[in-house]
């Protein structure tokens, strides 16, 4: 009786293991949105913080070796290393008409776009904001 169940015991052994090596999905990464938002927050509050102290360092180590910032004539476009979100910085220059003398000015300034990848492939903006060199 014992050599008659032993197929159907390795076929069952089989099958376990194949459903096993199959179901190995990768688990989705947990929601950490929370606690990413205020680590940056505490940052931004130390970064403030040692601003005042007025040291070019300090004020220095809160960026990347290869970070930037919106001043006059910068400009660049980084992408994340995962491929889901890409931000654009630069400068622009815009003719608008004033609505007041109904003359033609130029404004000159800095802007920052972050984009995020949709689920079809394509870009959207999520953040973008502009600054003016003139004074309003």
């Amino acid at each position: 009786m014992l050599r008659n169940s032993l197929p159907m015991v390795c076929l069952s052994l089989s099958l376990a293991v194949m459903a096993v090596g199959c179901s190995n999905a990768p688990a989705p990464p947990p929601d950490t949105r929370a606690a990413d938002v205020q680590g940056v927050k505490d940052v931004e509050a130390a970064w403030v913080k040692d601003v005042r102290t007025k040291d070019a360092d300090k004020w220095a180590s809160y960026f990347t070796d290869d970070g930037s910032g919106l001043y006059p004539g910068a400009g660049r476009a980084m992408a994340s290393k995962g491929g889901d979100m890409v931000y654009s910085q630069g400068t622009y220059t815009m003719n608008l008409t004033d609505p007041k003398t109904k003359k033609l000015m130029t404004d000159k300034g800095k802007y920052l776009t972050v984009f995020t990848k949709q689920a079809d492939g394509s870009w959207k903006a999520v953040a973008d904001t502009f600054n003016s060199d003139s004074p309003m």
